[in-house]
């Protein structure tokens, strides 16, 4: 029988990519991407996962991150897809109605034919970095902050804490987004992160915290040097290797 190869697919807030790769995270073309469209119904994000799929060699399986609360392949919530023009914009009650309790997980099983798995996409980050030793804490940074905590290699249940208000109802999404990364640079945004990091270190104190997502590069060199010897920068590439490794992970 020849190796299991898994589409893993990473729905971002801007943008969708997706790659196939083994069992060992090795990938087995290029990379696609096409931006996230808007507005974007549930049957709209299965198809183009369908379309990214037709442009890359055949899978065993996929695996699709995205983000929000999603628990047993169902959305309960999800921040940016309920929105008429992308994160930031105006909510369409619609859009909400649709995704509530829209069971992606199938939907993605029966569009492509083959077994699914949906999970939060900071989650399946955190499955492509983890060590499965200790409390492992994931935190990406991208249109909003993610989060997805391991306690040997277990995932725990996730909690979208990065909706909490941080300052003055700020929450941690808009504290560190990528609209206030590009309103104040990535020096002064990198000081936020600093601060975040500084803040949960006693409420989680973890063993390792893996700071990934397609922001997680704009850190400044002088943040890097004060995030501590337990914290480590990952590349985003992760999101997908994760896709990969998910299904592996040890049951909850």
């Amino acid at each position: 029988m020849g190796e299991v190869r898994t589409l893993s697919v990473d729905c971002g807030g801007g943008g969708i990519k997706a790659n196939v790769l083994d069992t060992s995270g090795t990938a087995h073309a290029a990379a696609v991407r096409v931006p996230t469209p808007y507005p974007l119904p549930p049957e709209l994000l299965v198809e183009t996962v369908a379309v990214l799929a037709g442009s890359l060699p055949s899978a065993d399986r996929v695996t699709v991150g995205m983000p929000g609360m999603i628990r047993s392949g169902v959305v309960v919530h999800t921040p940016h897809y309920v929105t008429r023009a992308g994160p930031r914009t105006r909510v369409d009650p619609a859009l909400v109605a649709a995704w509530s309790s829209f069971d992606v997980q199938a939907a993605v099983t029966q569009r492509l034919g083959v077994p699914a798995l949906v999970l939060n996409d900071a989650e399946v980050h955190g499955a492509g970095v983890v060590a499965a030793s200790g409390l492992e804490l994931v935190l990406t940074l991208g249109t909003g902050l993610g989060s997805a905590l391991f306690h040997g290699g277990r995932l725990a249940p996730h909690l979208e804490w990065s909706r909490a208000p941080v300052r003055r109802g700020t929450t941690y999404d808009e504290y560190v987004g990528e609209p206030e990364r590009r309103r104040l640079g990535s020096a002064l945004w990198s000081r936020r992160v600093l601060t975040v990091v500084d803040g949960l270190r006693a409420v989680f104190w973890w063993d390792r915290l893996y700071l990934g997502g397609g922001n997680s590069r704009r850190i400044s060199p002088a943040a890097l040097e004060r995030l501590g010897d337990d914290v480590v920068v990952v590349p985003n590439s992760a999101a997908l290797v994760g896709g990969a490794r998910a299904w592996d992970l040890p049951p909850a």
